[in-house]
Order: structure tokens, then C-alpha cells, then sequence
């Protein structure tokens, strides 16, 4: 049978099967994926081939998984020499992020906006709380979206407490498989509780599948928001190490720095005091924003992103 994982314990994945049945299946024996550490073999948005056994109560087995059209990866938290795929075969990535209460940094933002880059996935930055905002912040939010805009990363500004602009999220979604992220409070689950009003019946349905005692909020799970329509929500991150991003790369996934790198006295260039150098020159004359430029200098030095 072929199916699409919605959801993982570690142990356990739900399998939701070609009809919409869903199957509780595991895993046939060591799974490699070829020329990649990581914590988890599989990953929700995964496409598989599974086997149901005789008996009707028993756990299907998967033995296959179709090739990923890309995934969104990060830093595994407990292994790290391993990376952990968040989701896998996406059509866009939504980051929520928010100014105030608490305030999304720049850097992480952007760890974000590369890592969809280099696995070229579509990404859109998800404005929430804008009932917080008084006028400063809202003319500072305006720059921000202003500033991504300019560089291709589109975004909304909503209040998912009060439903505000919501629609403009909701019709970002239709026909399409979107992640859902962001650091924890920035208000994420009451905007899916919003895009999805029978969240409860759904996910109460995939917990009665779930592996009881194993179960951890470290898996990404798909909503159905309607046929066809998917939104994999997935928990709180706290910090997106870059994965498999060498650092003589790193400036082609800045959709601004990329247009400018042949345009550098020097080919191996790496944008930080070198003469001649199209991206130090575009920063200096106000052509390319100061904090992606920072951001780009905090990656290449591979430091924290929390703050």
C-alpha cells in the first residue's frame, strides 16, 4: 500500500493511506538515508510503501520511501553530529514571527529563509500579534516586510487572537502543502486552531493511533485543512543550526548577495573585508540591509541564532 506520513512518535508513524485511512506503522529494520545523518529515517510529508499484516490489529510495516522532492532540515537537539529533518516534500514554508511578546531575531529569520532556499522551497514570513503593536512598531514592521519583500520573501501581518487578517493566511493555502514554524509563543497554535477550526476531532483521531508513553512534541504532524490541502505544524524551535550549507555557498542563498557574486574582484570571495568585494560595497552604499548582511557574517561564523 502506498501512503504519506502525518505524524511520528520516534517509534511509531501514522500513515494516512491513499483512500484516507489511517495506519499506525513501523519501520522494517535499519533504514538508511543515503550520504545523510540523521536522527530520524523518516519524516512527516515522507511518501511510502507499506505492508499491512494478516491479523487486523497488528502495525503495518514500511519498506520504502519514495525519493523527497526537497525538506527542510535542522540541527538534531540531542545528537549533535546529526541533523533532523522537520518535514519532508513541501510546496512552501510559512515562518511565524513576531516583534514583541516575544521578538523573533533576525538571525533566525534568515537560518530560516536559507534553509528553504538551498532545498529551494518557497518561503513566507507570517507576521502575528499585530493587536501588540502600537504605531512605532507598526511602522517598524512595515520596514521589516518592506526590506523581505524586496528580496522575494513576501509576508502577512495577522492577529491570530483576535482573527485578524487571518483569511490572508488562509488564502495562502489551498491546494498546497505548507509548513508551519517559529520559535515557541509566538502564537502558532492559535493560528493553526484558527486555520483549522475541527483541529480537535483531527487530532484526536491521529493520537488514537499514537504510540501511548512514547509520544514527544519533538515530530512535525499534517493537518488536512481541506481536501488536498495540507499544514504540517511543527513544535517550537528554539534554534535552527544551518545543515550541509558549506560556507563558500552560504552567499548564494541570499537571493540579494547572489545577484552581486560575480560582480567581486576576487571568485572565492567571502564577502567579509576583501577588496574589490559587490557585497561590502552594496552594504555600504545602502543597497543591501545591514541585518541580513549581519546574518550572513553570524552563519558563516556559525554562531547562536536564540537571540
Amino acid at each position: 500500500m502506498n501512503g504519506i506520513i502525518i505524524k511520528s512518535t520516534g517509534s511509531w508513524y501514522i500513515v494516512r493511506g491513499q483512500t484516507g485511512l489511517l495506519y499506525r506503522c513501523r519501520l522494517r529494520g535499519k533504514f538508511k538515508n543515503k550520504g545523510l545523518k540523521v536522527s530520524n529515517p523518516l519524516a512527516v510529508g515522507d511518501v511510502v510503501d507499506f505492508d499491512l499484516p494478516e491479523q487486523s490489529e497488528g502495525a503495518g510495516v514500511i519498506h520504502t520511501i519514495a525519493p523527497r522532492r526537497n525538506y527542510i532540515i535542522r540541527r538534531s537537539v540531542h545528537k549533535s553530529e546529526h541533523a533532523h529533518i522537520v518535514a519532508a516534500n513541501l510546496d512552501q514554508a510559512l515562518l511565524v514571527v513576531t516583534l514583541v511578546s516575544p521578538a523573533t531575531s533576525f538571525g533566525f529569520i534568515d537560518r530560516f529563509l536559507v534553509t528553504a532556499e538551498a532545498y529551494h522551497i518557497p518561503a513566507m514570513l507570517i507576521f502575528n500579534k499585530s493587536d501588540l503593536y502600537d504605531e512605532d512598531t507598526l511602522d517598524y514592521q512595515r520596514q521589516i516586510a518592506g526590506m523581505y519583500a524586496s528580496v522575494g520573501y513576501p509576508s502577512v501581518l495577522c492577529a491570530a487572537e483576535s482573527g485578524d487578517n487571518v483569511a490572508a493566511v488562509e488564502a495562502l493555502l489551498p491546494g498546497k502543502t505548507s509548513l508551519l514554524s517559529g520559535h515557541s509563543g509566538v502564537g502558532k497554535s492559535t493560528l493553526i486552531n484558527a486555520l483549522v477550526p475541527d483541529l480537535d476531532l483531527k487530532t484526536a483521531e491521529i493520537s488514537s493511533f499514537s504510540d501511548k508513553g512514547k509520544h514527544t512534541t519533538t515530530f512535525a504532524e499534517m493537518l488536512e485543512v481541506a481536501p488536498g490541502t495540507y499544514l504540517i505544524d511543527t513544535p517550537g524551535i528554539k534554534e535552527l543550526g544551518l545543515v550541509d550549507v558549506p560556507a563558500a555557498e552560504l552567499a548564494g542563498y541570499f537571493p540579494e548577495m547572489r545577484a552581486l557574486l560575480n560582480q567581486c574582484r576576487y571568485h572565492n570571495c567571502r564577502h567579509v573585508h576583501e577588496p574589490g568585494c559587490a557585497v561590502i560595497e552594496a552594504v555600504d552604499k545602502g543597497k543591501l540591509a545591514v541585518p541580513r548582511y549581519e546574518s550572513y557574517l553570524s552563519m558563516l561564523a556559525d554562531e547562536d541564532n536564540r537571540h
